[in-house]
């Protein structure tokens, strides 16, 4: 495990802002499609990577960046962002959305594994068993809340949804772990001495992987036919208002900073303390939504964050 602690702080601090990615999102997608929501959300976060690294760096987009870099990270923006989102919303289609984020928390199992195989990580035994303690609680929480008029959790689930689920994990899971690798190819690219794209580098990362998004976004648009809900979208300034919202805190800073944390400590750690999300919106669900905290909330909760604490002790 990390000795200075910096990546879990990254990853919690991360997390903390996809909490207000996750109430602007959902307040926008009362006004449009999934797909629609994700091309609008690139388009937006493009700009931002642009202005941010031309006035840091003095390129609009990443100059060091190599061939085999562009294909890493934009491997890794198709299998996390494009592959891992449309399994998402498929399986809040096919289970509910209780469900869809129930097996999200094997997005951290996938990541440490294929840290394992791929990045050659290794986890002690403490590190998985505090893993498993904060997804725990993380889960405990999630099983807390009704879906639409379903109050109960029930055994059976559709086959499909459980793909459509496991899919959704394994691509946040495995993206993470891809994105280390472009990292990691990024850094080696970097000539000595090149301190401004260094210090810009999880920001260029973020930025190769929307654009690889883009495009893949904008084909199954187009294949699909809904390039109209995109421009309804557009043109809609309440839920634009949303999606800015969603933008800055999603792919524009809180990625960014994801990609950040995995370069201080393991993708499984980073990526465990990255899925509190759940735990973390009680709080704002509660005061700005009325919903309701139950009892098994509170012990999620309690659990998750007795994980947290254990990793920084």
């Amino acid at each position: 495990m990390s000795g200075n602690l910096l990546g879990e702080v990254i990853a919690l601090v991360t997390a903390a802002l996809w909490t207000i990615t996750a109430l602007a999102a959902d307040m926008a997608a009362r006004y449009a499609t999934s797909l629609a929501m994700n091309v609008v959300r690139m388009l937006l976060a493009i700009p931002m990577f642009f202005i941010l690294l031309w006035v840091v760096s003095g390129s609009p987009v990443p100059s060091y960046a190599l061939l085999g870099v562009w294909g890493w990270l934009s491997l890794a923006g198709l299998v996390g962002y494009v592959f891992g989102d449309l399994c998402l919303f498929n399986s809040y289609r096919t289970m509910g959305s209780r469900y869809g984020q129930l097996f999200m928390t094997l997005a951290p199992v996938f990541a440490a594994v294929g840290g394992y195989f791929i990045l050659g990580e290794v986890m002690q035994l403490r590190a998985w068993l505090v893993m498993f303690l904060i997804l725990g609680g993380i889960s405990m929480s999630i099983c807390s809340r009704s879906g639409s008029d379903d109050k109960h959790l029930h055994i059976k689930v559709p086959f499909k949804g459980v793909l459509f689920g496991l899919g959704a994990a394994a691509g946040q899971g495995i993206g993470l772990v891809i994105s280390k690798i472009g990292m990691d190819s990024y850094a080696a690219a970097l000539p000595a001495g090149v301190t401004q794209e260094s210090v810009m580098m999880p920001f260029a990362a973020t930025f190769i992987r929307c654009v690889a998004a883009l495009v893949a976004f904008l084909a199954i648009t187009a294949i699909r036919r809904q390039g109209a809900s995109v421009v309804a979208l557009i043109k809609t300034p309440r839920p634009m208002f949303y999606m800015v919202i969603t933008t800055f805190f999603g792919p524009f800073v809180g990625v960014s900073l994801s990609l950040l944390a995995i370069e201080y400590t393991s993708t499984g750690i980073a990526s465990t303390l990255l899925a509190m999300v759940p735990v973390f919106i009680l709080l704002p669900a509660w005061l700005f939504f009325g919903q309701k905290i139950t009892i098994l909330d509170i012990l999620g909760t309690v659990v998750a964050v007795g994980g947290v604490a254990l990793l920084f002790l």
